[in-house]
């Protein structure tokens, strides 16, 4: 991967600063990786017969970093089952630097004979792979049971927001901020593994007062395929949500690269296409002209806003943002319900937006937004203009009354007295 020269100067850095790990930021194939590590501890190699004490130094690269920090976050079962899969996934063709005892065992051959038997690596592989079977298993029970919540949350109607971002770029702390969910919210890598859902009221007007919020798990930069694979549970949450909020740390120096990073991701999870509000998290980092100059830029776009999750501010500016986002999930309807039909009228209320209200005779006359999902229902009470039970009087929009017409004692626009 990197030449002798690069080798040697590694190497004196490591002498230098007394360490024994050398992390690469790239993936590393096993054979290069085996390379590497014969290359860095090819005195130790030398001195193994001399009985030598020297430490052996490691060779990791970003892939293992990055699972060694999610093993110690995991805390629930499917954060483990997740990070389990994955170190397995990793570790399988890894083999022969994980394992130092490769004795062959001893095997019946049949009558008289006595082969070599099974080696220890090829039953290091058989044991991963049927651990790997076993954990792909008990991963699909746990995306049942996701579909099976996420199936539950659609029928109450309420729009998902799913917050997605850069990893360490506040989206706990704005769920905490709003919802008061007390998850962990520390300025580390991954703190968030496992998707939290809470309820939450938007002060706003325009659209439905009530959303779910849900925070899901950090994306970084070339995210390892193995991650993708093993927590599609939860990216699944990404691409079932109705509207993305992009959390985007604009206190990190390199924020624009990781705006397009988590872009990226969305894009190759097919999740790009839903409506995405991007949100400047931790302006209060910032001195207060940059802060001000983010503010007017955002404020000219129709999806951004500036915002501290701290602390709070710009929280209104961002209620605003979401409700204009929300707005194109509702559809316009003008229905007549029956006033037997009270269980439509206060999921009305619940979900959309109630323009006007006027009680008739036969029902409530309203005008209101609402989901499509509502809006399927209230199809059968839909108010159909031509349709002269749903007009005053019994007279249509050209002015013929249609009883008296049948009775012949009525003359419409074009025709002339009735004789």
């Amino acid at each position: 991967y990197i030449g002798t020269g690069k080798v040697k100067e590694a190497q004196e850095l490591l002498e230098l600063k007394d360490c024994c790990t050398i992390v690469f930021d790239a993936e590393l194939t096993p054979g290069q990786q085996k390379a590497l590590e014969n290359a860095f501890n090819k005195k130790l190699i030398q001195d193994d017969f001399l009985g030598g004490q020297d430490s052996e130094i490691k060779v990791i690269d970003r892939t293992a970093l990055i699972l060694d920090i999610f093993a110690q976050h995991a805390r629930t079962r499917e954060g483990k089952l997740q990070v389990d899969l994955a170190l397995h996934e990793y570790r399988k063709p890894r083999l022969t630097r994980m394992w130092t005892h490769l004795e062959r065992q001893s095997g019946a051959g049949g009558v008289g004979l006595r082969g070599p038997g099974e080696s220890q690596l090829e039953i290091d592989k058989r044991l991963v792979r049927d651990r790997i079977i076993t954990l792909k298993k008990k991963i699909n029970q746990v995306q049942q049971q996701r579909a099976i919540h996420r199936k539950g949350r659609s029928r109450t109607g309420l729009p998902i927001l799913a917050l997605v971002g850069y990893t360490n770029a506040g989206k706990s702390t704005m769920l905490n901020y709003l919802t008061k969910a007390g998850v962990m919210a520390e300025s580390m890598l991954f703190a968030t593994l496992d998707p939290t859902t809470r309820k939450v009221k938007l002060p706003g007007h325009k659209t439905h007062p009530e959303v779910l919020l849900t925070d899901t798990v950090g994306f970084i930069q070339k995210l390892p395929t193995q991650l993708v694979a093993a927590f599609r549970a939860t990216l699944e949450e990404v691409r079932e949500a109705d509207v993305l909020v992009h959390v985007v740390d604009v206190s990190n120096p390199t924020w624009v690269k990781q705006e397009r990073s988590v872009r990226s991701v969305l894009a190759d999870i097919d999740a790009i296409d839903k409506p995405i509000v991007t949100v400047f998290n931790k302006v209060d980092l910032l001195d207060s002209l940059e802060a001000d100059y983010l503010r007017f830029e955002a404020a000219k776009h129709d999806k951004q806003v500036a915002v501290s999750s701290l602390h709070g501010d710009g929280m209104p500016e961002f209620v605003a943002v979401v409700e204009e986002a929300l707005l194109g999930l509702l559809v316009p309807i003008e229905a007549i319900v029956p006033y037997s039909n009270g269980e439509e009228m206060n999921m009305i209320h619940e979900m959309g937006n109630v323009e006007s209200l006027e009680y008739r005779a036969e029902g409530t006359h309203v005008v209101a937004l609402v989901p499509q999902s509502l809006a399927s229902r209230l199809e059968r009470y839909k108010v159909v203009k031509d349709d002269p039970l749903s007009l005053r009087n019994g007279e249509n929009k050209d002015g013929a009354d249609w009883v008296a017409l049948g009775r012949g004692r009525h003359k419409t626009n074009q025709d002339g007295p009735s004789q």
